[in-house]
């Protein structure tokens, strides 16, 4: 931005995206399996329709990642970001009251669908009013999606306590309060950037959102946020499990856990900071080296000290790879494309969400042994490592001029 004062308030800007990444990501995604086991068990429901629950939403966040940045470049963020956490909190509502199998499925589906239209134009307003501090926002957006999952493993366990058999409802019920309290805050908070100087008008960012998703730089970024996703939702779903089966409590894989959620909140905001002063590139390859260290530990010993270094080196860096690729995403083009670079490289961690879970279950229902997962994940984020080496290269340059956007700059050439 030009012009510094005319930014809204950057605290209240930030405090904006925290709830908004606690809302559609901690309490919309990561939440589901506190709440699963008293909601299955009040509703009859199977372990088959319960899981199912859980991928209709990601599906619903899949389906919809690009249309939301899509929606965002064309009608505003701030538009954007509103509706998405109404859905959400409509969605939440109704999960506290319904009990057909049929209508919670819609739910569920409504809440990866909110998720889809608020999360990616959130990071994109805080990186547009704050390009210099852009690793610095958003990895404090990304601290609020660990600060939202220790706030529910306490939240939720009192709250099955204090209410017994309804408390999954009341849960469900806090969650839409909550989200129904950022929605209000973002609508009375949160302001659109300017788009075009006065007098100049560009044609809408969408018509070229090829030129995005099939440029080399996208399509790296793309794939090491895949890659993310996958070896990240096998570790959340299958470490714990992983522990248990070498031996040890699940209150000990537990504790460890919360470590590693603790340290997550400040790990996003150090590494972004780090990421403005030395380059996002070089950032993104130490954080991802780290977690690929991670990784390999438990594969060396099944230990209690491998362990703990593992859970203590992912909770330090598995939050700072999300910042930097964001981050880095919203280098790339100019601010009235960001929506549309930042869900685009979404879409595959989403994908990658989506498809490690099932295939990582299938190596281990096929083998009998977890290294053989976890030994496919370090593998993965190896690769992930050697592709963060050609983001050290990327030229400073915009992917997309927008100066060569203009209606009159499109005839001018076609003349």
């Amino acid at each position: 931005m030009s012009e510094t004062q005319a930014r809204p308030n950057a605290i209240i800007m930030v405090l904006c995206g925290m709830l908004t990444a606690l809302v559609v990501i901690a309490f919309a995604r990561l939440a589901f399996g506190l709440i699963l086991p008293s909601m299955r068990a009040d509703l009859g429901l199977s372990y088959q329709q319960a899981g199912l629950l859980a991928t209709v939403t990601a599906l619903a966040y899949l389906a919809f990642v690009l249309s939301g940045g899509v929606a965002a470049a064309r009608w505003g963020a701030r538009f954007t970001v509103v509706f998405g956490l109404a859905s959400v909190a409509v969605g939440f509502a109704g999960l506290s009251v319904a009990s057909a199998y049929p209508l919670l499925m819609v739910l569920m589906g409504l809440l990866g669908f909110g998720t889809a239209f608020s999360f990616a134009p959130m990071v994109s307003l805080l990186a547009t009013w704050y390009p210099e501090r852009r690793g610095l926002v958003i990895g404090c957006m990304t601290g609020g999606i660990g600060a939202g999952a220790l706030s529910a493993g306490l939240l939720v366990p009192w709250l099955f306590g204090l209410f017994d058999q309804s408390g999954w409802r009341v849960a469900w019920g806090v969650f839409a309060a909550t989200a129904s309290a950022a929605c209000l805050l973002v609508l009375l908070f949160v302001r659109d950037p300017p788009v075009d100087p006065p007098g100049v008008h560009t044609r809408p960012p969408s018509a070229d959102k090829w030129l995005i998703y099939l440029h080399p730089r996208m399509l790296t970024l793309a794939g090491v946020y895949g890659i993310i996703g996958l070896t990240y939702i096998v570790q959340a779903v299958f470490m714990v499990s992983f522990m248990v089966e070498s031996g040890y409590s699940e209150a000990t894989a537990g504790r460890l856990l919360a470590m590693m959620g603790m340290l997550s909140i400040v790990a996003g905001p150090l590494w972004g900071s780090l990421s403005d002063r030395l380059g996002r590139g070089n950032a993104l390859t130490a954080a991802m080296a780290v977690v690929t260290i991670a990784m390999t530990l438990p594969l060396v010993h099944q230990s209690l000290p491998m362990f703990f270094l593992h859970f203590l080196l992912m909770g330090c860096s598995v939050n700072g790879m999300f910042t930097l690729v964001q981050a880095t995403s919203t280098d790339q083009v100019p601010p009235r494309y960001i929506p549309i670079a930042f869900s685009f490289v979404t879409l595959f961690f989403a994908g990658g969400q989506f498809v490690g879970p099932a295939f990582a279950g299938w190596l281990i229902e096929t083998t009998g042994d977890f290294r053989f997962a976890f030994g496919f994940t370090a593998s993965g984020l190896a690769a992930g490592v050697y592709l963060t080496l050609r983001i050290r290269h990327f030229p400073r340059e915009w992917l997309i001029d927008e100066a060569e956007r203009t209606p009159d700059a499109i005839e001018t050439r076609a003349e």
